[in-house]
């Protein structure tokens, strides 16, 4: 079966320049202390569960699909689909202009999309286990077309974002149905208005031990379908132990967001995870979050409800107020009922 993702060099070179972490967090690393990594770079590897998405096609075998949908999102908060329907060409030609993005010069990466979309590092961050080795260009799909500066960005950015929400929108039928709900509140709220796109570099990182590609996190959405590399370096929390995911080329990887574990009750679970930064290779992922409007209302309709209702404005408030003021992200714990 052919790979779905370019072919690509990841041997990266280490430059401040692009971009320039030690420059502009040079405080931190200053006065940093080892954060201990090391046992945590050899964590297990895990094969998350593996849903063949063609099944759904099929009368005999449709039935057993969703519920193996239903059953990781329950169990893992994480599961992996192969025979998804987004072509290898389409994902093929994402990578390569990802790449071509990132290797640019920093002064140029900032200028690629209109906007504020291009982010680097965590400006927050007031200790090294706060910042992030990495960069990307956040895209809110509604926008892409207006964003990108070349013709050849806009067009397989849109047809990418196309195809993921069609995917999504399968997902959540079959995960609202796994509540004995519909899912057309959420494919309703959930537009190209509201969703959107993550594309994610990894630079080399002479600090392994020191410092995340990205710091441990919960994602603010109900879900969100990730395109990675074959280089390792998501982790997952599983039952309080992190293991890596391993990569698989063919695949691309769900996991559940804060809201869909608010809105079935703390049935399908959000997990933390994270990336870790590697010293020799360099890493490309693409994500797609399935957001709603700021006006949105979470609200669980089973009994006694876990959390209490809120709007996605609110909760997104919250999150960047304890970010700011504590260095991390509290989540749902601030919503219990």
């Amino acid at each position: 079966m052919p790979s779905s993702q370019a072919a690509v060099d990841h041997s990266a070179t280490v430059m401040d320049s692009n971009p320039p972490f030690f420059a502009t967090y040079k405080s931190l690393f200053s006065s940093r202390a080892s954060m201990n990594h090391e046992a945590e770079l050899l964590a297990a590897e895990c094969d998350l569960p593996l849903v063949d998405l063609s099944r759904l096609n099929s009368k005999l075998e449709a039935k057993q699909c969703k519920q193996d949908i239903i059953t990781a999102a329950t169990e893992w908060g994480f599961f992996q689909m192969v025979n998804h329907g987004v072509s290898n060409s389409l994902l093929a030609r994402l990578r390569r202009q990802q790449v071509k993005m990132f290797r640019q010069p920093f002064k140029k990466k900032v200028l690629d999309f209109s906007d504020d979309s291009y982010r680097w590092g965590t400006p927050t961050a007031t200790s090294l286990k706060q910042l992030s080795w990495s960069e990307a260009y956040h895209i809110p799909v509604s926008s892409a077309n207006k964003l990108a500066r070349t013709s050849t960005n806009r067009c397989v950015i849109e047809e990418f974002s196309a195809a993921m929400a069609q995917l999504a929108n399968q997902l959540v039928d079959t995960l609202a149905e796994g509540l004995g709900r519909d899912g057309t509140y959420i494919k309703e709220n959930c537009t190209r208005n509201s969703c959107y796109l993550r594309l994610n570099h990894y630079p080399s990182c002479p600090l392994p031990g020191e410092v995340f590609g990205l710091v441990p996190h919960t994602d603010s959405d109900f879900l969100t379908i990730l395109c990675q590399d074959t280089v390792c370096g998501l982790q997952l929390n599983k039952a309080g132990r992190w293991v890596t995911v391993k990569p698989n080329p063919n695949a691309l990887i769900v996991n559940i967001g804060d809201l869909f574990q608010a809105w079935s009750n703390g049935l399908y679970k959000s997990v933390e995870h994270r990336v870790m930064s590697n010293p020799h290779l360099e890493r490309f992922s693409v994500a797609y979050f399935v957001c709603p409007s700021k006006e949105t209302l979470i609200q669980s309709s089973a009994l006694p409800a876990i959390y209490r209702k809120f709007s996605f404005g609110e909760y997104r408030l919250q999150v960047q107020q304890d970010v700011r003021l504590t260095g991390h992200k509290v989540g749902l714990t601030r919503f219990l009922a």
